[in-house]
């Protein structure tokens, strides 16, 4: 297990329990006791820009692979988060299963490090800015192609059909990753990369009817809308009226508006703002888009936007 560690609190436990560390190959003053460390325990660090330091940790653990005073950290981060407004200590003890004192020590180490905040006029507790930055540095992390492909792959497998996973760059459609559908039988459903089809398409259209106004206009208004076949939607006022129903229903579709013979249903997929920054769609041919198989992939479609976007970190409400 690796883990970013400052010694607080917390840390005074941990290294209570190692006994001792070895920094860059030697032994700490906490490691020259004679007891030793533990097998595995070992602290590494690193120099990764001006002055700063990374450190990984590899730890021998016990009682299934834990250490008692983090998993009690988090506990208590869990139930802070579960709250809708600030949390007595009282109540964060009782939910978390600690005394009064032992709470109030964890709350004071997780205050000094940012991940808690205490109102200085109710003395209750909740969620520190530190956690904004940790959540915002994950989100910069994510490849979003990489973290999806496991439920794209769900839902190419579970409907058969193809399925798209796109985004908005500029005033373009990107699509990020696309996998063909499984029947001998196929129709082409596009391709991966840019295009300016985001109005003709359920993928674009998913995304298009949640941005604000601003993207909104220097999407749509950038140039004239393509006409890709006989039934794309190139009336603004049209395509207007076509995302309100998005918004509405929580899905887009479209009907054979980018390709002839293509049926194809999108959902919007949220980051843990609850912005839309995607979507997953999937595309079938009109002779097999039966009114009852294709309301199970719209269904299966928005199923997948949900779980990409709880991996996001989105909370869905209720």
């Amino acid at each position: 297990m690796k883990c970013a560690v400052r010694f607080g609190a917390v840390g005074a436990e941990i290294r209570e329990y190692w006994g001792g560390m070895v920094l860059n190959g030697k032994v700490s003053r906490a490691a020259s006791s004679s007891t030793g460390s533990p097998k595995g325990a070992v602290l590494r660090t690193k120099t990764s820009g001006v002055g700063a330091v990374r450190a990984s940790v590899k730890v021998a653990t016990k009682k299934g692979g834990t250490i008692q005073s983090v998993a009690r950290a988090f506990k208590i981060l869990d139930i802070l988060a579960q709250g809708d407004g600030p949390v007595a200590l009282t109540a964060i003890s009782s939910g978390a299963g600690l005394n009064i004192s032992t709470c109030h020590h964890l709350l004071n180490t997780l205050s000094q490090l940012g991940c808690v905040f205490q109102d200085p006029r109710t003395r209750e507790y909740a969620l520190g800015n530190k956690l904004f930055e940790l959540s915002n540095a994950r989100i910069r992390q994510i490849d979003l192609g990489s973290l999806a492909m496991p439920f794209l792959r769900d839902l190419n497998n579970r409907t058969g059909e193809a399925v798209h996973l796109a985004v908005i760059q500029g005033v373009e459609l990107m699509t990020l990753a696309k996998l063909d559908t499984l029947h001998a039988v196929k129709v082409d459903s596009g391709y991966v990369g840019k295009s300016k089809a985001a109005h003709a398409t359920a993928t674009g259209k998913a995304i298009l009817a949640y941005l604000g106004d601003a993207d909104f206009k220097r999407i749509i208004l950038a140039e004239k809308l393509e006409r890709f076949t006989e039934h794309t939607l190139c009336s603004r006022k049209a395509l207007l009226q076509n995302l309100k129903e998005v918004r509405s229903l929580g899905y887009a579709e479209d009907r054979e508006e980018f390709q002839p013979g293509v049926h194809c249903v999108g959902a919007p997929i949220r980051n843990n703002a609850g912005e839309v920054v995607a979507s997953v769609s999937c595309s079938v041919p009109t002779m097999r888009a039966t009114a009852d198989f294709f309301d199970q992939v719209r269904g299966l479609v928005i199923e997948t936007a949900a779980k990409i976007s709880q991996e996001l970190g989105y909370l869905t409400p209720g």
